[in-house]
Parts: structure tokens; C-alpha cells; sequence
């Protein structure tokens, strides 16, 4: 099970519980506004993120190297698709754990990327033989 689909809760009513015993009705108020505040702008960067993505090809990124470079384990499928300003092409079946999307850039490089329960696990980068020996004869 997931510690913050519990934790998250549990911490909000804790929050207003709280603001209750040190400044009544009002400190009720100003916490439940922050708690609002603050879920209306994961809301807000969530949409965003999606109306970028919205606007591009699926499964494209600018550069399959630079976002192997930039991924890291544990951030979610919406982070990477903030990097790539894309939605992945869907490599597994639809609702299968682990859910595998793919990244390709313009010369035919791309990130596979392995998410369980929406969290990064796994991803590698394959860059094809024709663009790695174009990148070793330009090389100095």
C-alpha cells in the first residue's frame, strides 16, 4: 500500500486539528485555505504539464541522452513527462504493473522507461549504431 495516500490525510487533519487547539475557528481557517492553497497548485502544475504535453507528438523528445542524463529512481510518470513535455508511447498493456513507456528523440534514440505504482524504477537508453559511430567520428 502506499505510506502517502494514508499519510497525506492523516497529516491535513492533524494540521487543522491543531490550528483548532491554538487559535480556534479562525486557525481552522487559515489551515484548511493553506491545505486548498497548496492542492490547487499540484492541480495547476498538473494541468499544466498536461497541456504542454497536449501540443507535442506522443512518445517524442527533444534528446534521448539528455533525459537519460536527467532521470532519476523514484520521481513519477509526471515529472518525466514535465521533462520530456510529452506523453509516452505505451510500450506494456493498458493497466499491467509495470507500466513501460517510451521516449524517442529525432535521430532515433530512445529512453524506455519502467514505472511501478506510477514511481520510476528502471529505464535505459538505446541509441542506435549508424548515431553512435556519427557521434565517435565527430568527436575530436
Amino acid at each position: 500500500m502506499n505510506f502517502q495516500k494514508i499519510f497525506l490525510p492523516i497529516l491535513g487533519v492533524a494540521v487543522v486539528a491543531v490550528a483548532y487547539r491554538a487559535y480556534g475557528w479562525p486557525g481552522v481557517a487559515l489551515a484548511a485555505g493553506g491545505i486548498l492553497m497548496w492542492m490547487l497548485l499540484h492541480f495547476t502544475r498538473m494541468m499544466r504539464v498536461l497541456q504542454r504535453a497536449a501540443n507535442r507528438p506522443v512518445g517524442y523528445c527533444d534528446s534521448a541522452v539528455m533525459l537519460n542524463a536527467k532521470l532519476r529512481p523514484g520521481v513519477n510518470l509526471l515529472h518525466v513527462m514535465a521533462l520530456t513535455r510529452a506523453v509516452g508511447e505505451p510500450v506494456s498493456a493498458k493497466d499491467v504493473q509495470p507500466e513501460i513507456y517510451r521516449w524517442t528523440d529525432g535521430s532515433g534514440s530512445h529512453v524506455t522507461c519502467e514505472f511501478e505504482q506510477g514511481k520510476l524504477v528502471r529505464w535505459a537508453l538505446f541509441r542506435p549504431p549508424a548515431a553512435a559511430e556519427e557521434a565517435a567520428s565527430s568527436a575530436p
